[in-house]
């Protein structure tokens, strides 16, 4: 592999707004009120939500009430509602402060709304961001709700946003043998939809399947396509704080399979990888205790050896974008303890038990794209059939 170049990046961290340099002009679906406000009117409304559901400085579900819309629960996936849980955490059912309405956790006991969270509900609106990769886990919450709007009956909305990783299709497609909340579906780590289309494409594919269908609409989103470049105006998540870490996020959580930090517990998450005892690399970090975003990171208070490669998140996006399998590779020849370099959880991530076995058994980058060739272009195929927007 070549040596990997670093830079020093301005970083943002947490779920607060962030100022970037450039400004995107697209309209998020949740922003198109004309299109969804009049049939919410005079229903009680379950909204599926967290901090990214926003309609300018307010809160979706905010908006609603103030629009004089019963909102009568929210669900609230990983993270939570407003955005106080760190990843993998549990959580448990609330009332929102500020609003005063009620919160059903589906990251905790279950990740499927029941009947009796349903009862009384007349329409359920789903309002999340995602960044277009399978094993984030809002498009497994988002199948569990379609899931349960079918069981009972309901109408589902999905505000789209646009997915940041949309100007690509790339990875393994998921063996179902691997099937897990980071990864429900045949489809590659990078899928190449809006959450809209992906709610399209389950409803086609996997319901359909099934002989079951969702009443689902799509409020798309206004001025993007799959040839975009976008700034998102909130981090999606708490360690996917700015644009680089999204970018970089297909390719580095791949190390979260791995006894490598991918830099949880400092200030650039999904930015920098290392351990302590890695012998390469010019960048130094500490990961420590962050309540909300790592309350107990791996190698907490150790320093770690790695790389920072948060100037390989822009040229993501000015590219035809593709995973970089080069820098697992490479740390994986390097560690002088191959036996624990993997754990349990990487072939979940890659669903497939096949990338573990191709890196263990020497195979380069290429040799081991060449293998995804034929079912990730049959992949490509059936995307095509339930894109609402110009693909790249």
């Amino acid at each position: 592999m070549n040596k990997i170049k670093y830079a020093l990046l301005i970083i943002f961290s947490g779920w607060s707004f962030i100022s970037f340099s450039q400004t995107s002009n697209y309209i998020a679906g949740a922003e198109r009120t004309e299109l969804y406000l009049p049939s919410l009117k005079k229903k009680n409304v379950a909204v599926v939500a967290n901090p990214t559901s926003m309609i300018g400085n307010k809160h979706l579900v905010d908006s609603l009430l103030s629009s004089k819309i019963k909102v009568k629960c929210v669900f609230a996936p990983e993270h939570g509602f407003r955005g106080d849980a760190e990843a993998g955490e549990h959580l448990s059912n609330g009332m929102d402060k500020k609003s005063g309405v009620k919160v059903i956790s589906l990251y905790g006991k279950h990740y499927k709304p029941t009947k009796e969270d349903l009862k009384g509900v007349q329409v359920v609106i789903f309002d999340i961001q995602d960044v277009g990769v399978r094993f984030y886990t809002y498009i497994s919450t988002l199948q569990y709700v379609m899931e349960s709007c079918i069981e009972n009956k309901l109408p589902l909305i999905v505000l789209d946003r646009p997915n940041p990783n949309g100007f690509y299709v790339d990875g393994p497609v998921l063996d179902t043998a691997f099937k897990s909340f980071v990864g429900m579906q045949p489809i590659p780590v990078v899928h190449g939809m809006s959450i809209g289309e992906y709610a399209l494409y389950l409803n086609g594919e996997y319901f359909k399947a099934k002989n079951k269908q969702c009443n689902l609409k799509v409020i798309p989103v206004g001025n993007w396509n799959h040839k975009s470049n976008v700034v998102l105006p909130v981090p999606p998540s708490p360690n996917l704080p700015n644009m680089e870490s999204i970018y970089l996020y297909p390719s580095l959580c791949f190390f979260e399979g791995t006894k490598i930090s991918v830099g949880r517990g400092t200030d650039k998450p999904f930015q920098i990888f290392g351990y302590p005892d890695n012998k390469s690399g010019d960048y130094y970090f500490t990961p420590i205790s962050i309540p909300g975003k790592a309350k107990t990171p791996l190698y907490e208070n150790q320093k770690c050896r790695g790389y920072n490669v948060s100037e390989y998140g822009e040229k993501f996006a000015s590219s035809e974008g593709q995973l970089n399998l080069n820098w697992i590779i490479q740390l994986y020849n390097e560690a002088s303890n191959k036996n624990d370099f993997f754990n349990s959880f990487f072939d979940k991530l890659a669903g497939t038990d096949a990338l573990k076995k191709q890196i263990e058994a020497g195979l380069s980058e290429n040799e081991i794209r060449n293998t995804w060739g034929e079912k990730l272009e049959a992949f490509k195929v059936v995307r095509k059939k339930y894109l609402l927007y110009k693909d790249f």
